[in-house]
């Protein structure tokens, strides 16, 4: 009778395919392609899958690949997904395998979750040890800040088309050690929601200003008011960000503006705050124009809900990856302030969204130095091997 520890995926199962998997990654990395722009990505993945004898469905919302296996005759089935999608960033690495197309780099370990999910892909093949279906998913357009991929993947009809019953996912984690795992129960990313706010006041010379309506000044003190929307209108104990990106106004150092222009980021962890910080900061920015004689234009952009894991999914996933790992290299994950669209499969199924650690000293994502840890590899593929075999172990 086989134990626990070698009835499933171990990392140990990986260390043959680590230079490969190494090779894989370098080479995706080298290969960026934008958010809509994954064709040659998404070619290279689906090639790979068909090779290893998955049912493989191309250009499903964009470029995406939806990959099936099935084993048995169980009829529990569940997703992963990995990010497929580079960042216009240039990179400046220095590395042997850096980005061949200027302009355009992997800043964000999307190379890295690709690799992951196809070393799982390729075990799980060989080896067949779940009852059930396992569908993969390589989704484009995560890093696209409007209709992203995953919108787009599901509005292609990704739930009715390849029916699931629960959904993993990952994002490599800067600061932590490289192999470690991270997981968190209930809200773990924050909502990202951006504010294009147009101040119009009547422009003149700069030395008279009492014949003007200064947009500039109204500017300024909005920027200024909307700091106590966090500090004055929720409780101490909840978080929520508040940050005025861009503020753009005037031309010419002798001339009052018609407009001022000021773009928000705004990101939140429950659907109440949510709403209160969309009312705040709608209803302040009319006041504050009103109070000035100027008008105003607000268009409030709902973008990337909640990441919200499921507690029983969450609970298993923490329970695969301490079999995995041990206990010492699982741990509780913050709340991260960033949003992942991997939060609107979450409205719809339950599942979970997991980190896989970087490394300490790992540059920050979005980082023109960043980079992927491929000490990490074999853990993230073995993880979702294992997740697999053990969710499929006993159909329900």
């Amino acid at each position: 009778m086989p134990t626990l520890d070698n009835a499933y995926a171990r990392v140990s199962d990986f260390e043959a395919m680590e230079a490969e998997l190494k090779a894989i990654r370098q080479y995706l990395h080298a290969h960026p392609e934008l958010s809509f722009e994954e064709a040659e990505t998404a070619r290279y993945v689906a090639e790979k899958l068909e090779g290893w004898g998955y049912e493989v469905t191309r250009n499903v919302g964009g470029h995406g690949v939806v990959a099936r296996l099935s084993a048995g005759d169980g009829s529990k089935s569940i997703a992963i997904r990995a990010d497929m999608d580079a960042l216009p960033i240039v990179e400046a690495t220095g590395l042997a395998y850096a980005s061949g197309t200027p302009g355009k780099m992997h800043a964000c370990g999307h190379d890295g979750h690709t690799t992951v999910l196809l070393g799982a892909a390729e075990y799980l093949a060989r080896t067949r040890r779940f009852n059930g279906t396992v569908t993969l998913i390589f989704q484009p357009a995560e890093e696209a800040s409007k209709n992203s991929g995953a919108q787009a993947m599901i509005a292609d009809g990704l739930f009715e088309r390849f029916p699931f019953d629960a959904i993993f996912g990952l994002h490599n984690h800067p600061g932590a050690p490289e192999g470690t795992i991270l997981l968190r129960s209930g809200p773990m990313m924050a909502a990202s929601d951006t504010v294009d706010i147009t101040i119009k006041g009547k422009g003149g010379h700069a030395s008279r200003p009492h014949l003007t309506v200064d947009p500039v000044v109204v500017a300024c003190n909005l920027v200024v008011s909307l700091q106590t929307i966090i500090s004055r209108n929720l409780d101490p104990t909840q978080t929520a960000v508040i940050t005025v990106g861009t503020i753009h106004a005037g031309d010419a150092v002798n001339v009052i503006p018609e407009y001022a222009k000021l773009a928000l980021s705004v990101r939140s962890f429950e659907p109440g705050i949510r709403d209160l910080l969309q009312e705040r900061i709608t209803k302040l920015a009319r006041s504050v124009a009103e109070g000035h004689n100027a008008s105003i234009e607000i268009d409030y952009d709902r973008g990337n809900p909640v990441v919200v894991n499921s507690p029983a999914e969450t609970d298993f996933a923490r329970i695969v990856a301490a079999e995995l790992v041990g206990e010492d290299k699982v741990a509780t994950c913050p709340l991260i302030p960033g949003s992942e669209d991997f939060s609107h499969f979450l409205e719809h199924k339950p599942g979970s969204f997991l980190r896989l650690g970087n490394g300490m000293n790992s540059a920050i994502l979005h980082s023109a130095k960043y980079d992927f840890a491929d000490a990490s590899l074999t853990v993230g593929a073995a993880m979702w091997a294992r997740l697999a075999e053990r969710y499929l172990l006993d159909d329900a």
